[in-house]
């Protein structure tokens, strides 16, 4: 397994503020566009919708990790990847740490039509901002979110409150916040998911999630096939230890074990598909 730079920041409280965007020289403005056009070409369903990204992270003199972020948009992103860029800022984004009652690790496999086809993360997905004067992008906003996705892309209906501030992720290209949830029977996990991907089939939809796993060692992610978000080993050694060289997964979902890839070579657990206004999710 490679070696991932994601740190695991402790995380008892956190505050987010708001600061402007950087503003992309014209040449950089140009290049992110000619980016967008081409990744659209190649994935239809991708759609430029708001984003928060993150533009700076710090501990203050309480302890509080204070994150800045900023509003943009999902082509923004992409200046990641045109050398020599300089405005691109870390994307910011939320996870769930779902484990089961026997101390597995739940993790998702992205499909089709999102950015990042064939990646095993954590059900979470990227932050938005709040549309301007509604209520502040706070602990509270995010949790609701994490917990939101987590219904979404698993089946799992999970109260915001239940859900606790467990982790705060910096990676080379991302930030996210990371919760944990109770712990669930593994039979309830497997049955919320296969109800969940025959109704978004039966309404002609192609899910966002293809497949699911419980991880029971960091060594199982070897298995699973396919891309692993870049903090998925240090989350499972945190909450699973590496006492089992072997692991071990449950696999659920779609059985097919060819090993996916993602095209872009990114590796930011935040590239998940933003669904257009006027189609579903």
């Amino acid at each position: 397994m490679a070696h991932s730079h994601a740190e695991l920041l402790p995380a008892a409280r956190i505050r987010l503020r708001e600061v402007p965007a950087p503003q992309p020289p014209s040449g950089e403005r140009r290049a992110r566009d000619r980016a967008w056009a081409e990744a659209v070409q190649a994935n239809p369903a991708l759609f430029d919708g708001p984003l928060a990204v993150c533009a700076g992270l710090r501990r203050d003199g309480a302890g509080e990790l204070v994150i800045t972020w900023a509003r943009t948009t999902y082509r923004s992103r992409l200046l990641r990847r045109v050398p020599g860029t300089t405005a691109w800022l870390p994307s910011l984004f939320t996870g769930v740490v779902q484990s089961t009652d026997d101390g597995r690790l739940l993790v998702v496999r992205n499909g089709p039509t999102t950015s990042a086809p064939g990646r095993w993360q954590l059900p979470g997905g990227s932050l938005e901002p709040p549309p301007d004067g509604r209520a502040p992008l706070d602990e509270a906003a995010v949790r609701r979110h994490a917990a939101l996705e987590l219904l979404e892309e698993t089946g799992l209906d999970t109260p915001p409150d239940a859900l606790v501030l467990w982790r705060v992720v910096r990676g080379v290209r991302n930030v996210g916040v990371l919760f944990r949830a109770p712990a669930r029977p593994a039979a309830l996990l497997h049955r919320r998911f296969a109800d969940l991907t025959a109704a978004e089939t039966a309404r002609g939809r192609t899910p966002e999630i293809d497949r699911i796993a419980l991880v029971s060692a960091p060594a199982a992610l070897r298995t699973l096939g396919g891309p692993c978000a870049d903090y998925l080993e240090p989350v499972a050694r945190a909450i699973l230890g590496d006492t089992d060289p072997a692991g071990g997964t449950d696999p659920a979902g779609d059985t097919d074990p060819a090993g996916d890839t993602d095209p872009a070579g990114d590796t930011d657990p935040a590239d998940d598909r933003p669904s257009p206004p006027a189609s579903p999710p």
